[in-house]
């Protein structure tokens, strides 16, 4: 799978110096448990290349809270306002790191004595990433198709 290294501010150019800079990243998975077992940068004129640990960091900073874990959280959090106001809230997507952080640490005990718990855990995470991209990349129309998706995640 490859997927554009674009941010808000900066152009693909920012995952290196110009030698090295970053457009797509590839990820090698290892299908029989999902585990992601190599990341590469790929180049305009095709080449690879392994990220440095200062391109990872960089991807890690980018990510924001846009995991898994954080969308399970989301949900429960949506399922108990659900049964306490008798309706779902709209999601606030301007939350501060303060009340991401609240949020989080008042959900964990909760998720974690639940049946969300397996949810997250690593394996089982690993493996719907990898199912989920492979149904994506097979059920896909169109390449605009996944970018739409994509642009609402940034």
């Amino acid at each position: 799978m490859t997927k554009p290294v674009t941010s808000n501010s900066h152009g693909p150019a920012d995952m290196g110096n110009a030698h090295h800079a970053t457009e797509l990243l590839s990820f090698t998975i290892d299908p029989s448990t999902g585990r992601i077992v190599k990341i590469e940068g790929l180049a305009a004129d095709g080449g690879r290349r392994e990220l440095s640990d200062d391109d990872k960091a960089r991807l890690i900073k980018r990510r924001g809270e846009r995991t898994i874990e954080r969308v399970v959280e989301r949900a429960f959090e949506a399922g108990i306002a659900c049964v306490i106001d008798g309706e779902a809230a709209e999601e606030d997507t301007n939350e501060s790191p303060e009340d991401v952080d609240l949020t989080h640490r008042l959900l964990a005990p909760l998720i974690e004595h639940s049946a969300a718990k397996r949810l997250i855990a690593r394996d089982v995470v690993d493996r719907t990433v990898l199912d989920t991209l492979i149904e994506h990349s097979v059920t896909s129309s169109s390449p605009a198709a996944g970018e739409k998706t994509a642009a609402d995640l940034r």
